[in-house]
């Protein structure tokens, strides 16, 4: 039996705010909303152009695979980070304007990634001023597993 990777990448955009403060324990968030209180302590960017709902088909597919893994990459200006978390079964992804990394197991309809490598306050915190200034953020999602040769792809 062939063992293959079933893999699928989204990319977005949003924009910092200067009521960013990034120092959330346990999640992050990018959201399409616009606005931000100073409460938001886990949103890193405002404004994006894609909300879990709108990712597609195949990505959340993919996302909610047992042993699935989520790969997010931002960059912002000169600095890049790289997250790792897991996909889930749990996994609605229909929330139509945000998108939530979690530290925990913890799942509902706007969580992309559990058990996340990075939460708000481990980003760099220079690209967090960057963001409270107002540049934009580039993501990239890469949703994959390893077909045990079942035959089956979304």
């Amino acid at each position: 039996m062939c063992k293959y990777m079933v893999r699928e990448e989204e990319y977005l955009t949003a924009c910092g705010h200067p009521n960013i403060t990034a120092n959330h324990r346990t999640t992050f968030e990018i959201t399409k909303e616009h606005e931000l209180s100073l409460a938001g302590s886990c949103i890193i960017a405002v404004g994006s152009d894609k909300g879990a709902l709108d990712l597609s088909r195949r990505f959340r597919d993919i996302l909610q695979h047992p042993g699935s893994r989520l790969i997010t990459t931002l960059t912002c200006g000169p600095y890049m980070v790289q997250i790792s978390s897991q996909g889930d079964p749990g996994l609605s992804l229909t929330h139509p304007t945000d998108l939530v990394w979690r530290r925990s197991a913890y799942t509902c309809n706007r969580t992309i990634g559990v058990f996340s490598d990075h939460t708000a306050r481990d980003l760099p915190r220079e690209m967090i001023h960057l963001l409270a200034r107002g540049a934009e953020l580039e993501v990239v999602l890469v949703a994959e597993y390893t077909d045990g040769g079942s035959g089956f792809s979304p």
